[in-house]
């Protein structure tokens, strides 16, 4: 049987499974359900510095964006960091560590951009006993608007000062969770690297307006009358993460720098495809919000039974295996052609994919032949786009096909050797060799 035991930064815990930081580890009630349910470890609701704590509106905190049938996709959420003492979680957060040592807890911060403010805190955290620290450079409504979450997060100066402060002042790792809401995830990293950072985390929250409410012409969740934007998350924002944790595990500057992945995982192959890019753990939210904690356990044995028919016997065997298969368009290989092609004993003759192909691509799939209902692909049209493959209600129904000697499509001879775009003809500036 697969050991899903994970190693993080020092960090070890049973599973590769932590909750993220959020409203389901925001009190001990809640963390130690998960860890009774199975949870590898939780990143504790982000603290915020001793003091009145923040303000959450009394209302309705979150918007949605639903599927045809009603399985959600993604959530806004306009709620803030805990609202509850300073004082009070760092008690809870002692108790429930001496009581789960078996478990990673880590402590998420956020506190205004001064090197007191952290000083301050880091030492009364360190004292929990926690496992490390995780810093919120990404949340993007309301703490923002007061110098915090992703108002660093957004200038890479800021992240390398507060990350060299957090490694000046406290002994455990750092992990520092980085913002989507920015044009390019690399620099970030990089600065959370320059400044001593143990790890990144990505993605937090993306910048939303899930739903404006056309009777009273305001964005859900509405309070009295009015609403904001918030951050999005869930399923929906999960092709976004691995874009950018793909982005930070091949860049030369970030290469080998640890990651735990966050953003729309819901079962055990979500985790596996964040762990293939380069991620040593993954952390779970709105999967858990949706239903429940227990969902755990179906990650847990889903992960399980997939390892060990491929037969890796620990996480680290997978770990970043997919990362160097993520290229520049520039270095596909042009000379890789395929056509699509139609079983016809699966075929149920919906026409879906003759429809998406005749009306908005090119026109290679038939409806009738020799009289009768039938939709065939027309080889001489195909461009391979696969288009047809994802409209159509049936899996492997229709799957593409890489062909050799001469493109029916080109009427020239396919070449068998690598090339790309660097060295295509019709590029201006082609080299001479091609770069894999």
């Amino acid at each position: 049987m697969a050991d899903l035991t994970t190693d993080f930064l020092g960090i070890k815990s049973p599973n590769p499974f932590w909750l993220a930081s959020a409203p389901p580890t925001d009190k001990a009630y809640n963390v130690e359900r998960a860890f009774e349910a199975g949870w590898g470890g939780v990143v504790w609701k982000t603290l915020g510095s001793e003091g009145p704590p923040v303000v959450n509106v009394n209302g309705p905190r979150y918007g949605a964006i639903f599927g045809p049938d009603r399985r959600l996709m993604g959530l806004n959420n306009i709620e803030l960091i805990t609202d509850r003492s300073l004082e009070i979680n760092l008690q809870e957060m002692t108790e429930v560590k001496k009581r789960w040592p078996d478990r990673a807890i880590i402590a998420s911060i956020m506190v205004p951009c001064e090197e007191q403010a952290w000083k301050d805190i880091l030492p009364r955290v360190e004292e929990t006993g926690v496992d490390g620290i995780e810093l919120n450079f990404g949340c993007p409504h309301g703490m923002s608007e007061r110098g915090m979450g992703a108002a660093v997060g957004q200038v890479p100066e800021y992240i390398q000062m507060v990350t060299e402060w957090c490694k000046k002042y406290y002994s455990k790792p750092v992990i520092v969770k980085l913002t989507p809401n920015i044009t390019d995830v690399r620099y970030p990293a990089r600065a959370a690297k320059a400044g001593g950072a143990d790890a990144v985390s990505l993605i937090n929250t993306i910048n939303s307006i899930v739903e404006v409410d056309l009777d009273n012409f305001a964005p859900v969740p509405t309070i009295d009358g009015k609403g904001s934007h918030g951050g999005y998350c869930g399923p929906a924002v999960k092709p976004i993460a691995m874009n950018m944790v793909a982005e930070i595990a091949r860049d030369p500057e970030t290469a080998g720098l640890p990651i735990s992945g966050i953003g729309g995982i819901s079962t055990w192959k979500d985790a596996a495809e964040f762990i293939s890019l380069g991620c040593g753990n993954v952390q779970v939210c709105t999967a858990a919000m949706t239903y429940g904690f227990k969902i755990v356990q179906e990650m847990i044995s889903g992960l399980s039974e997939w390892m060990d028919q491929k037969g890796y016997d620990s996480i680290d065997d997978f770990v970043g295996r997919a990362a160097p298969n993520v290229t520049d368009w520039k270095y596909l290989n042009l000379n890789y052609v395929t056509k699509a092609k139609i079983d016809q004993d699966l075929c149920i003759k919906c026409g879906r994919c003759h429809i998406a192909c005749e009306d908005t691509s090119h026109q290679a799939i038939t409806d009738l032949v020799d009289g009768a209902r039938k939709f065939e692909v027309i080889d001489e049209e195909c461009v391979g786009c696969n288009l047809c493959v994802n409209v159509c209600p049936v899996d492997s129904c229709i799957t593409m096909e890489q062909i050799s000697g001469v493109d029916p499509r080109t009427q020239k001879e396919i070449d068998p050797n690598y090339a790309n775009w660097t060295t295509h003809p019709n590029n201006p500036s082609a080299v001479t060799e091609p770069a894999e």
